[in-house]
């Protein structure tokens, strides 16, 4: 999982949170909001934990400062 950022037209700037397969390359989901937080993130992945194709039991990130929180360490 990673985050890209864009910017609209209008300079209005947003994030999205994005799950692959490293192995199928299958998308697992997309989150998109102008700010993304832990808590957001950790609810995200529960709601694909629900979903049909769950999350896998081990996820890599590239240890970026968009993954340092306290609600996603132990959210997760």
């Amino acid at each position: 999982m990673d985050f890209i950022a864009d910017q609209l037209f209008n300079g209005s700037r947003f994030r999205v949170l994005t799950v692959v397969d490293n192995y199928s390359k299958k998308s697992q989901g997309l989150y998109a909001d102008r700010q993304i937080k832990g808590a957001d993130v950790v609810e995200f992945m529960n709601h694909l934990k629900r979903s049909e194709g769950g999350v896998p039991e081990r996820i890599l990130v590239d240890n970026g400062s968009g993954f340092i929180s306290k609600e996603l360490e132990l959210g997760l």
